[in-house]
């Protein structure tokens, strides 16, 4: 979720500053852009270059820097933020939010902000119960701003107790679960099935097929970036698949997949079958490698498990089932006799007719036919964007 976001840290001056420092490195991990404002009184607790340095832009401290005379618009911050999180906040800053006092760097782009605030207040026990720090809190709250608890445990000044500023990973835990809350699929169990199978003839050769996994996985990225939390099972492929909400799965062979994809049905809500499953395996698998000679070679193949026919046989009334369908010829047919064969809500047409379309492509071309027939054609698109086509129809039809 927190992948593409602009994040906005806002730094005063606690000796919980210091965890500031992997708080920029995982938001960065999870695909921020981050951008620091430090209130001059924070210097102390923690060099800007480190901070710098850690999120690959210069930190910002005063409105007007003394060397270059350029001015730091916080207008223009307050605009490119998609977040601002303000962490540690002392009892001195949140005393000047909640009064709408304009002092520093860090306060007039708080008051400039248009996007959602989070504050992670840090400072010691008795400060932190005070009845006026708990009004503060209150008012900020009122004010729309969104706290991040602090933890029970050990303060600098020796005491124990309330006001430890949250963990690094704590906060983020915190910004992730309050941008999940709204979004369509949160907490909604997604099974995503990606890739080829590779079928083995010997120990060096294999039946397979021309399958990259990016459909499949541009699809999971997209389930989670919808708030769902995602299981990939995923074939063979040089492609990886990094997101907080999807777990990855590797396998190889159709078995294995099929394996996978038994064990987390039964909890699934919505099943997305992209993978390229092979239909035939040898029957017999050489255990040396076969020498070439002279003689033609005859393989015996059997089938594999078709697994989404036995998952589509298996589904309850609360589960969504999503199959894919690559044609070449009469392909709406084909594919409405598959959808209706293997009992799926929903099907994803793709043909190797259209030019930008199938494997290997960073682009595909699809129609999407519901379990009523209805048919919806779509241009031709990057798979991300048509994953989104994909994902936004499930929404519409699982509601």
């Amino acid at each position: 979720m927190l992948k593409g976001k602009k994040v906005l840290l806002g730094i005063t001056a606690s000796i919980a500053a210091y965890k500031t420092a992997e708080l920029v490195r995982l938001f960065k991990k999870a695909g921020a852009s981050v951008r620091v404002i430090q209130t001059e009184a924070s210097l102390d607790f923690i060099a800007p270059l480190t901070l710098a340095t850690l999120s690959e832009k210069p930190v910002l401290t005063k409105m007007v820097d003394p060397d270059s005379g350029e001015w730091s618009n916080h207008v223009e911050l307050g605009l490119w933020a998609d977040i601002m999180v303000i962490a540690p906040l002392t009892a001195n800053t949140m005393a000047k939010m909640k009064a709408g006092e304009c002092d520093n760097l860090l306060l007039a782009t708080y008051l400039s902000a248009k996007c959602p605030i989070y504050f992670a207040p840090a400072m010691d026990l008795d400060m932190y119960k005070h009845s006026s720090t708990k009004a503060n809190i209150s008012t900020l709250q009122e004010y729309g701003n969104i706290l991040i608890p602090s933890g029970f445990g050990e303060l600098a000044s020796g005491l124990v107790g309330e006001g430890r500023m949250a963990e690094p990973s704590e906060i983020i835990d915190s910004i992730t679960a309050e941008l999940n809350k709204d979004l369509p699929l949160t907490n909604k169990r997604v099974l995503i099935t990606a890739g080829p199978t590779h079928e083995s003839i010997d120990p060096a050769r294999y039946i397979a097929n021309r399958s990259s996994g990016k459909m499949g996985i541009a699809l999971a990225v997209e389930a989670a970036n919808n708030g769902a939390l995602v299981s990939l099972v995923l074939g063979p492929t040089h492609l990886n698949c990094k997101h907080a909400n999807i777990t990855v799965y590797k396998v190889v062979t159709a078995s294995q997949m099929h394996e996978q994809v038994n064990a987390h049905f039964p909890t699934t809500e919505i099943g997305i079958f992209a993978a390229a499953v092979a239909d035939y395996k040898p029957d017999v698998v050489a255990k040396n490698k076969i020498k070439k000679s002279d003689s033609n070679l005859n393989i015996s193949l059997e089938k594999t498990v078709d697994i989404l026919a036995e998952m589509g046989n298996k589904k309850n009334d609360k589960q969504f089932i999503v199959g894919f369908a690559l044609e070449t010829d009469n392909e709406v047919e084909n594919a409405k006799d598959k959808l209706k064969r293997k009992n799926l809500d929903m099907i994803v047409l793709n043909s190797l007719n259209n030019k930008g379309a199938g494997f290997q492509h960073n682009t595909n071309k699809i129609t999407i036919i519901d379990k009523a027939n209805n048919i919806s054609d779509f241009e031709l698109k990057d798979k991300s964007e048509v994953a989104k086509d994909v994902i936004d129809k499930i929404i519409e039809l699982s509601e």
